[in-house]
């Protein structure tokens, strides 16, 4: 063991105040860092009290402004919306009348029409190649005897004729005498209708009316200027006229073998 003599003695009292200053210096340190914290730290301000509001005195309703517009998904816009009514429909426009138009039927398909002599087409017919007011009408079919009438065309609109070809037309008439047996003679009319054949005269004996079923005799002789009617089974009349030719008696008398022929083709 060896003996430390005194000259070789740590020097104790320079390394404690070594020791004491580098604890101050820590502790400078530190504060200095606590004084910088607290400078950059900012100073909490405290929250204002909450203010009571005053509920605002009852008054009329305010106006609620227009609904702003919300999307399809929310539920403002699944609430229905008040209905308003559309506007009304605009009146149409009346439209002018129409022009004059003249339409022609007939019983005999592809009947020939003739307005005042100029030819306007075939059964059926329409056309507004015509005028307002009275026209003379024509019309002729193959086979069929024709037909003359006169037409009053609407000023506006539809005329409508219906021609009969097929129907039995027959509306004459002739004065005549008639000659009796013993020289004497009286006068009248001879009449013809589809229903028959009568003889008008102020002579009741010698008057008579029978449907053409019981005419048995109908003839003319134009030399002698002479007609001879008698019925089946009945009387024999025979007529002349006070004319200088049997002209008269000769279109009677081809008037009424014409619709005489008709019926009987018509079976009547």
């Amino acid at each position: 063991m060896s003996v430390m003599n005194h000259d070789q003695q740590p020097q104790s009292g320079g390394m404690g105040k070594f020791l004491v200053i580098g604890a101050a210096a820590i502790a400078l340190l530190a504060l200095a860092y606590v004084g910088v914290t607290m400078m950059m730290k900012p100073e909490a301000k405290p929250e204002p009290a909450p203010v009571a509001q005053a509920e605002p005195a009852p008054g009329p309703p305010a106006a609620q402004p227009s609904e702003p517009e919300t999307p399809a998904d929310t539920p403002a816009a699944r609430r229905p919306r008040p209905r308003t009514e559309a506007p009304p429909a605009p009146e149409p426009a009346t439209p002018p009348p129409a022009g004059p138009t003249l339409v022609v039927e007939s019983d005999v398909p592809g009947a020939s029409v003739f307005v005042d002599r100029k030819f306007v087409g075939t059964t059926p017919l329409r056309t507004t190649e015509v005028t307002g007011g009275s026209h003379q009408l024509n019309a002729s079919a193959t086979g069929e005897e024709g037909l003359a009438q006169t037409v009053d065309v609407a000023e506006t609109g539809e005329t409508t004729v219906t021609l009969k070809f097929r129907e039995v037309r027959l509306d004459a008439s002739v004065p005549v005498v008639h000659k009796h047996a013993v020289g004497r003679s009286c006068e009248g009319r001879l009449v013809a209708t589809p229903d028959g054949i009568r003889y008008d005269t102020a002579n009741k004996g010698d008057a008579f009316s029978f449907p053409f079923s019981a005419l048995e005799t109908f003839e003319i002789d134009y030399l002698k200027k002479e007609l001879k009617v008698k019925q089946k089974g009945g009387k024999t009349w025979n007529f002349t006229d006070k004319s200088d030719n049997a002209d008269k008696l000769f279109v009677f008398h081809r008037d009424v073998t014409k619709a005489r022929e008709k019926l009987a083709a018509l079976g009547k």
